[in-house]
């Protein structure tokens, strides 16, 4: 299943912010985790346009593998390296642990999206499957 994804983080090389996931059949997953101090930009143009609370980190790993559990494969695919970088480090756990998953394959495809709510993970991802699916 190809599923297109778009991460938020606290300013260049901060910490995920948040994380949206579609699959080409409709399925999504967008969870946002807490950002104690943001960064300028990020106050000004991410924080506004979350559109939902922030859960634990743990409860959004139980939720991330919730969700890549209904397919039997998976090609996470994205239009900047430090999305699946992002996504990566998401399924570790601890030293030596992951989540489960299907079997995974990553593509980084460089396009031009639209956004309807720029910034903003979930549509982010939606406009990423739109440019590359149609």
């Amino acid at each position: 299943m190809n599923i297109f994804i778009d991460c938020e983080w606290n300013e260049f090389g901060g910490d995920l912010i948040s994380m949206a996931l579609c699959s080409e059949e409709g399925e999504e997953f967008y969870e946002v985790l807490p950002c104690d101090n943001p960064g300028e930009w990020v106050s000004e143009n991410v924080m506004p346009i979350l559109g939902k609370e922030p859960i634990t980190i743990g409860l959004f790993r139980r939720r991330l593998e919730v969700f890549l559990a209904q397919f039997d494969s998976v090609n996470i695919i994205a239009d900047w390296p430090e999305d699946i970088s992002r996504f990566c480090d998401a399924l570790i756990t601890g030293p030596g642990q992951r989540l489960n998953t299907p079997p995974l394959s990553m593509q980084v495809v460089q396009i031009t999206t639209y956004s309807e709510k720029p910034h903003n993970a979930l549509y982010d991802a939606r406009g990423i499957l739109k440019a590359v699916c149609g």
